[in-house]
């Protein structure tokens, strides 16, 4: 092993470890003295209630962790976006879970919680999973209600899913162990079964103060919406029980008697680690991915031994297509080239860098996973569509638009991995967020942007002095410099990953040695969705 592998190695653990220590903060939600105080009121927190209801030594694959990071600063901020949420195992059964993290805001809805809840249950429909809400809310932010209000995909749409949900024969249950106000009594209505925390849950469109300013009546929010009520008088709730632990074992009965789902019958069989040890996939990337590497070395350390048949070998070579197997599972990988290439012509190619024979590779290579039911993985590591008069000359957009609508159009699983660069065009081609990844994660090295950080600083800089000359304002080579320092910092800033996912670009960053596990939970996700569409590309130019 050479010294450049063990400086990578250290760049990419160190990155890692950064994000980690960001999660630890977030994972606090509210701080100590919000969770002592639910200690005191005999409630558990929303991690201590997933982890009580998740079956042990199973995996828990958190989305949105990141959710509302850096945002909100003025109202204090919203850890997690104020819930915690993810993809985890009741009785055996894969289950979207959804916990209100009452430490946060008193659970209340910022602008982010609604866009994680939605997330949450747009993952439940595309993967026919049940779903397990844990309710402990005081209902919408007030100070932003105009962000999270009346929109379409604002508060009111998590009640429309809720009826989509149920149409679909999507399981759906509630567990009120707080609050429940306003709007929000609507979500565990809507749910297939309620079921309630005495002394704790409370379900009401206003509360105690509301209905005194309102009608003059006074009444206390036991009486008004509690357990007793609703179980005894009302009706809208189905079971009630004196602890939390109780709720949630019930939580775990329900979910065991479901019938077992129709799967998509996606292909796996018995999982076989990599050849390379599992350290190896840190020393590939250089410190600030600023160096060529083989992305075949990447694939080896992600896929079953031995597993790996390239497509298209010879052909289109800054993107690599080909058949494996991820803990047994088969899947088509694309993935963008970082080495720099030679084509059969004898011309050097960039890598990171879509060309025209690479874009019609990728798209008849996805159009074969389709035709055989593969699920797909992309890897991102894209600096962009190939410029200038040769490629225009040659129909760059034409071929680009070709494997956009190749990755647009697929039907079968898309799981995207941005490793590196995600830059403009190629963000899209290799299955972006606007492109329905079934999930997308990102290791602490992924930059998301329109362009590379210097170029676009240069870009703005020219803009910007261009605009001050045109006023007739000279400017000075040192104000020049302060500009272009002040647009880097800003866009370098907005191309971190902890940026995208704090705005659930990303589903979460990951750990790099989880990739593979990530991958075959998401397949194991989207085989419970047996329905899948007939493949059509539409029109376009071949």
């Amino acid at each position: 092993m050479d010294i450049q592998f063990n400086k990578n190695e250290d760049a990419m653990k160190m990155a890692w470890s950064q994000v980690r220590q960001k999660l630890e903060k977030i994972y606090e939600g509210g701080g100590a003295k919000a969770a002592l105080k639910q200690k005191e009121k005999n409630k558990l927190t929303a991690r201590q209630r997933i982890a009580y209801l998740c079956d042990p030594n199973t995996p828990f694959t958190e989305i949105g962790a990141f959710a509302g990071y850096e945002m909100y600063e003025e109202y204090g901020g919203c850890p997690a976006g104020g819930t915690v949420s993810g993809i985890g195992y009741v009785s055996g059964r894969q289950c979207i879970i959804v916990a209100n993290d009452q430490t946060v805001k008193a659970g209340a809805w910022f602008p982010i919680t609604g866009k994680k809840n939605l997330r949450m249950q747009e993952i439940a429909m595309e993967n026919k999973l049940p779903v397990i809400y844990i309710v402990d809310s005081a209902g919408v932010f007030l100070p932003m209600q105009d962000e999270i209000f009346p929109d379409k995909e604002h508060f009111g749409r998590i009640f429309r899913n809720n009826a989509k949900m149920s149409a679909m024969g999507i399981t759906q249950i509630a567990a009120v162990t707080g609050a429940c106000v306003a709007g929000g009594a609507y979500l565990p209505i809507m749910s297939d079964e309620t079921l309630m925390v005495e002394g704790a849950g409370s379900i009401f469109l206003a509360g105690p103060y509301l209905v005194k300013a309102a009608i003059g009546e006074d009444i206390d929010a036991e009486t008004l919406g509690g357990a007793a009520t609703h179980n005894e008088l009302s009706g809208i709730a189905d079971y009630k029980f004196k602890t939390e632990e109780e709720c949630l074992d019930q939580v775990k009965k329900i979910i065991s008697r479901l019938g077992k789902p129709t799967l998509a019958g996606f292909d796996r069989v018995t999982p076989v680690e990599p050849k390379p040890a599992k350290d190896q996939l840190f020393g590939i990337m250089s410190e600030g991915n600023t160096k060529p590497y083989d992305m075949l070395q990447m694939i080896d350390c992600l896929t079953d031994a031995d597993s790996f048949d390239e497509f298209k070998k010879d052909y289109g070579k800054t993107i690599v297509c080909g058949y494996a197997r991820i803990d047994g599972w088969a899947v088509g990988i694309v993935a963008n080239q970082r080495l720099i290439v030679k084509s059969k012509k004898g011309e050097m190619q960039l890598g990171g860098v879509i060309y025209n024979d690479s874009a019609d590779k990728a798209a008849r290579f996805i159009m074969n996973c389709n035709q055989k039911k593969i699920p797909l993985v992309f890897l991102q590591d894209v600096t962009g569509f190939m410029v200038g008069s040769r490629s225009e000359h040659s129909g760059i957009i034409k071929d680009g638009a070709k494997l956009v609508n190749a990755v647009a159009n697929s039907v079968v699983p898309k799981i995207t991995i941005i490793i590196g660069n995600s830059y403009g065009a190629g963000n899209y081609a290799m299955c972006g967020k606007a492109y329905d990844p079934r999930f997308i994660y990102a290791w602490p090295t992924a930059k998301i942007a329109v362009m590379g950080g210097e170029q676009a600083a240069r870009t703005m800089l020219q803009i910007e002095v261009g605009a001050m000359k045109a006023k007739g304002k000279e400017v000075t080579a040192e104000e020049e410099k302060a500009f272009l320092e002040k647009i880097t910092d800003k866009y370098t800033k907005q191309t971190k990953p902890e940026y995208a996912a704090a705005r659930l670009w990303v589903d979460a960053i990951i750990d790099p040695a989880e990739t593979r596990s990530v991958i075959s939970e998401g397949i194991k996700a989207a085989d419970h969705n047996a329905d899948i569409a007939e493949f059509k590309t539409g029109v376009f130019q071949v």
